[in-house]
């Protein structure tokens, strides 16, 4: 028997597993969310305008597509808390390197690698912990995506106070750097979960080329506008003088905190509601939360209100569409590779696009961007959930 493959997990062994996983997703969090608030700085450590340094983000998402792609081939192949360990300590050496990095496109480098370690951590850790649950993961899985809600909300706060104390990110990226060491090596020395074994026979396929394609584009919309917005927003602040630097940064923790609540209050509320009402609410919550900051452009209140109201609505958008996905298709290899292809290029593509209107239209043209993805959102919604209608009366 391999030593590095559990076949038989008790329940302390599971537990153990399963924290490690959690801490892993909150260190997922708290780099996913560093760059936003870091960006000016970034911009100015490499001597870039804002419109350069947006192209951060799609070297990110194209390290991230590329860290899904052949991390999960890798899950398969290898020992899974190894290849985990691994991506982990890829992360903490492109964390600890950007602060250091004063030539822009060796910074994109660094940020592609980044984006690399991060794909591979975020398909890894959903893949382990469905094989170490096997049937009984739902509560775990919600559990995973609550923790990297509250990475994120701790990253922004983390940078603000390595502003006041050393005028500066650097320490802000090394102290995102340092705990990812001890779990990457708490990781490596858990044996890893046993893997399913193949699916039965009878399993309904996916039959539907086009409902496939509107959730990917679903997840494209979605994932571009949280990246988006937790991106700018600080830059957004800033600009238009509606706070200052620490305020700006406590602005996108703001953000995530709302997002992570939101996740909490979305579980039991999805035991109770179908969840393409949810979408529904949730995208129409999000229009609401664009319309207040639009409608009162340079008052503070209402930027912080229309912040707290966008990532409690955005929250569950991803959990409710993957729930919806799976009451439809049968959810293969294939199929999440599409999916992975869509959060990525959503991730690459929004935050890219909006840095490109901000320098000839000014910041105030970030919320009128974001406002057009989500209705583009909300006629894939109508897309998708036709697709779902025309799928069942076949």
């Amino acid at each position: 028997m391999h030593m590095q493959t559990d076949t038989l997990e008790n329940q302390p062994s599971r537990l153990a597993k399963t924290a490690g996983y959690y801490v892993a997703f909150i260190l997922l969090g708290l780099s996913t969310a560093a760059i936003g608030p870091t960006l000016p700085s970034l911009a100015e450590q490499t001597g870039s305008t804002l419109g350069q340094v947006s192209f951060l983000f799609a070297a990110r998402s194209l390290g991230y597509l590329l860290g899904a792609l052949v991390g999960g081939r890798g899950y398969d192949r290898l020992p899974g808390q190894r290849v985990m360990s691994v991506t982990l300590l890829i992360m903490a050496t492109a964390l600890a390197l950007i602060p250091g990095m004063s030539l822009f496109w060796l910074l994109v480098g660094v940020i592609w690698l980044l984006g690399i370690g991060e794909g591979a951590l975020d398909v890894g850790a959903n893949i382990l912990l469905m094989w170490l649950h096997g049937e009984k993961v739902g509560p775990f899985m919600n559990g995973l995506h609550f923790f990297f809600g509250v990475g994120a909300f701790l990253s922004p706060v983390i940078f603000a106070q390595a502003i006041l104390l050393s005028g500066g990110i650097r320490w802000g990226y090394y102290l995102l750097a340092l705990p990812v060491l001890p779990v990457a090596v708490y990781t490596y020395l858990q044996a890893s979960p046993a893997q399913p074994g193949q699916a039965k026979e009878g399993a309904r396929p996916s039959q539907r080329g086009s409902l496939v394609l509107a959730i990917s584009l679903f997840f494209t919309l979605a994932v571009g506008l949280e990246t988006a917005f937790s991106g700018w927003v600080y830059t957004y602040a800033r600009q238009l003088n509606l706070g200052d630097t620490v305020t700006a940064a406590y602005l996108t923790a703001a953000f995530w905190a709302a997002l992570t609540i939101g996740r909490l209050v979305g579980i039991p509320l999805s035991l109770r509601f179908p969840v393409s009402r949810l979408i529904l609410v949730d995208v129409l919550g999000c229009s609401l939360s664009l319309v207040v900051i639009l409608a009162w452009p340079g008052t503070r209140s209402a930027l912080w209100l229309g912040t707290l109201g966008l990532g409690a609505s955005i929250a569950s958008i991803f959990p409710n569409s993957l729930s919806f996905a799976s009451q439809h298709i049968t959810i293969t290899g294939k199929v999440t590779s599409l999916f992975f292809v869509g959060t990525s290029l959503g991730g690459m593509l929004v935050p890219w696009l909006v840095g490109q209107l901000i320098e000839p239209l000014g910041a105030a043209s970030v919320m009128w961007a974001l406002g057009g993805v989500v209705l583009l959102a909300l006629g894939v919604y109508a897309w998708m959930t036709a697709s779902a209608r025309t799928e069942a009366s076949t």
